[in-house]
């Protein structure tokens, strides 16, 4: 499938601006979270029906960023199975890498029993395949492990659009051509688009009255283990995930309208 980039891009130029010195007012690192899932085709139609409520980051005239994330668990990757599980008071470890900014974090997740996101992190020099020194010394402040547990699980290319809305109480990302990697393996969902909308509480959202409108309910599971139930099948239990992974397999092979 040819992606409609050009198209894409041209919508979001008709979108007011936000710079990352602005987003600094919407961090929302204690937050309630909601992700949903659509097919690629869809994404014209929604970004047009947004723009008059929300801004886009743009970093030096750039509008769709590209990333690069990568995810730590244990050798049995026991963070994975605690989701799998429905375990909440859960952790997610990883170093990201704002490819269009230059900038790189370490950073932790934490899953609270009240179902909220609390993310901690830290400025770094380079995203690295492994935890040492300063990033070290912050996983064992905030989680009690040793980076000696953890290893490089999986990685995960991506582009995001990254919406503000206009009261600067809501952040809303849009995760498009997906690529998932592991050491030897690779997972690419091109026709797969995961948005996320962020909240310090659930509230009234212009983007969640859409995805109503498209009749879409959000699903909730990460990237991160969505790439490790698609690559490490044969090794964790998906059991939990089936009907979600069913979902993106059928959202994937569907042929636009």
């Amino acid at each position: 499938m040819i992606l409609k980039v050009n198209n894409i891009l041209a919508i979001l130029e008709q979108f007011e601006t936000i710079s990352l010195d602005g987003m600094d007012k919407v961090k929302l690192l204690d937050r309630m979270d909601s992700k949903y899932m659509f097919h690629y085709s869809k994404l014209p139609e929604i970004l047009e029906s947004l723009k008059l409520d929300y801004r886009v980051l743009s970093i030096e005239g750039k509008k769709c960023g590209s990333y690069n994330t990568r995810y730590f668990d244990t050798p049995d990757l026991k963070l994975y199975t605690q989701h799998h599980n429905g375990k909440l008071n859960r952790n997610k470890v990883r170093f990201r890498e704002y490819m269009d900014s230059g900038l790189h974090f370490f950073e932790i997740k934490f899953k609270s029993n009240k179902r909220r996101t609390i993310k901690k992190r830290i400025r770094q020099f380079e995203a690295n395949q492994l935890i040492e020194g300063e990033s070290a010394a912050f996983l064992k402040s905030v989680t009690g492990m040793e980076s000696t547990e953890l290893q490089q699980t999986l990685q995960v290319f991506y582009n995001r659009i990254t919406l503000v809305q206009n009261n600067l109480k809501e952040r809303l990302t849009i995760d498009l051509a997906l690529d998932f990697h592991t050491a030897d393996k690779k997972q690419s969902f091109p026709q797969l688009v995961i948005a996320e909308v962020k909240q310090e509480r659930f509230g009234k959202s212009p983007f969640t009255l859409l995805m109503n409108q498209h009749s879409l309910s959000p699903i909730s599971i990460s990237k991160y283990c969505l790439g490790v139930a698609s690559l490490y099948s044969n090794v964790v239990k998906i059991n939990n995930f089936k009907p979600k992974l069913l979902h993106v397999k059928k959202l994937c092979e569907s042929i636009p309208v």
